[in-house]
């Protein structure tokens, strides 16, 4: 999997102050993207065990209250063993941290048995999630006002109590 950058102070990206990872691969391709370079999946650079440390230290302040992966798409059966791996083990060092996920996919429709992106790995992926962002950007629906989304017809679903969310 490659990445194209990851952000150590984020603050756009879920509640507080957050180390977000913008992985690269895309397939939704929607109009008005404010990260359409990550589309690509060989966008950024190959993420690595190098990659994943900075991340974990990254993490290690009080001050941070959570990860945030989005992208590109963490979702694309490409990124998913690469991004629960990574979730596993930041759950693992830092419990009471909270983990949000942005997808294009619809929690309800595409990540379930049978869904178009279901792999092996996707329930072990929403396990580590406390907060998923689902659904495509649509332009028409762009709303600046929203929280935490870019359109209103993407959700804000709590899917464990882990952290402070």
């Amino acid at each position: 999997m490659n990445f194209g950058t990851i952000k150590k102070y984020d603050i756009a990206d879920g509640p507080g102050v957050r180390v977000s990872l913008f992985v690269s691969g895309c397939r939704h391709h929607c109009k008005g993207c404010f990260n359409a370079e990550t589309w690509s999946f060989d966008y950024g650079r190959p993420f690595t065990a190098d990659t994943e440390n900075e991340i974990l230290e990254a993490l290690a302040p009080d001050y941070i209250q959570g990860f945030t992966a989005l992208g590109g798409e963490p979702f694309e059966p490409e990124n998913q063993p690469v991004v629960a791996a990574l979730m596993r083990k930041i759950r693992e060092r830092y419990p009471r941290k909270d983990i949000w996920c942005y997808t294009g996919y619809l929690y309800d429709v595409d990540l379930i048995p049978d869904g178009c992106v279901f792999t092996d790995v996707t329930r072990e992926m929403l396990s580590y999630i406390d907060v998923l962002v689902d659904g495509e950007f649509i332009e028409a629906e762009k709303d600046i006002s929203l929280q935490f989304r870019g359109s209103r017809n993407q959700r804000i679903i709590h899917l464990n109590v882990y952290g402070t969310v």
